[in-house]
């Protein structure tokens, strides 16, 4: 913050003038210079630098926070919802996390928008909670969403309730992204102030397919607005109460093969937790409705946790077994 005439009450032009002439040019300069020794230099009132320090501490400074205080607020603020597949909640540590970002990533046909589907099926039926799906590869099928709901009830009625709790949009660039997100972040505002119940989901299918092609001979450009992206995201998350929930591609590492995330370094640091999915074949070879989950990261499980999902079970009430392991 530059310092300047009327940010704070005794903060005259001459003032400004002086402590410019001095080096002192923003409010971190200012209130982390020593008040006498400028006083000095600056032959101004040390009482009236002392007064001016005092009240842009107030103003810009964070205050420190206990640790009891922050740990009640988590308790109040944060819930954990089931994603409806048992062992998928073993590997989340009891599901999604409102206030964070669940990616998972994997080749094509290794099962992400099955998860997805899944997801958002429980949400809405078993859970009664709004979401929002953001498809920017053509992957949401509304007739497969009706089937994963048919497996949850037979009662018509619930159905179309439950797809009542789902708004799709279709997203097929970053910048058209990024207004989709300004306006449901206005709309959750408003249902807000009106007491209505906004979404408690957000999931985005896929971050990669918008994001990839801007990277590259535009990697500036791409970077910047990549991030843009992740910052979107995490606001949504923390400020709405809002789990959200992204795919992504994979790569493979040019070192030792394996396959990796894609999107780089940076984009690592924004998700909470990763988990690499993988599918499975049969002894024929044929693709089956199992698929492999890999935790990547987590803040609050180690990684390297393996678990077998299957995306096919109506209600996976059954415990299947984590196997724990260095990776993929």
């Amino acid at each position: 913050m530059i310092l300047r005439v009327g940010l704070c009450p005794g903060l005259t032009e001459e003032m400004v003038a002086l402590l410019k002439t001095h080096g002192v040019k923003t409010v971190v300069d200012f209130v982390s210079s020593d008040v006498e020794e400028l006083a000095q230099k600056c032959s101004l009132s040390y009482k009236g630098l002392v007064a001016v320090r005092r009240v842009l501490l107030a103003q810009f400074s964070s205050f420190p926070v206990n640790g009891a205080d922050l740990y009640e607020e988590l308790k109040s603020s944060v819930a954990i919802l089931s994603t409806g597949i048992s062992s998928l909640d073993k590997l989340l540590d009891s599901g999604l996390y409102t206030g964070e970002l669940t990616e998972f990533v994997g080749a094509p046909g290794s099962g992400k928008t099955q998860v997805c589907l899944n997801i958002v099926a429980h949400v809405t039926h078993s859970l009664q909670q709004d979401v929002l799906y953001v498809d920017s590869t053509g992957g949401f099928t509304a007739t497969r969403l009706l089937q994963l709901l048919q497996g949850r009830t037979e009662n018509e009625e619930e159905q179309a309730e439950a797809l009542r709790r789902i708004q799709v949009v279709h997203v097929f660039d970053a910048y058209k992204m990024l207004d989709v997100f300004q306006e449901f972040r206005s709309n959750v505002a408003q249902q807000i102030m009106n007491a209505s119940t906004p979404a408690k989901v957000l999931v985005v299918d896929s971050i990669s397919a918008v994001v990839y092609p801007l990277l590259g001979s535009r990697q500036p450009e791409g970077m910047a607005l990549m991030m843009h992206l992740a910052l979107d995201l995490k606001m949504l998350a923390k400020d709405f109460g809002m789990a959200v929930v992204l795919t992504n591609y994979v790569t493979r590492d040019a070192s030792d093969g394996l396959l990796k995330p894609a999107l780089g370094r940076s984009w690592s640091f924004v998700p909470s937790t990763r988990i690499l999915l993988e599918g499975s074949k049969d002894s024929a070879g044929k693709a089956t409705t199992f698929r492999k989950a890999y935790l990547i990261k987590s803040p609050r499980q180690p990684a390297g946790i393996q678990v077998v999902l299957n995306l096919e079970m109506r209600d996976q009430t059954e415990d299947t077994p984590c196997i724990s392991c260095e990776g993929p």
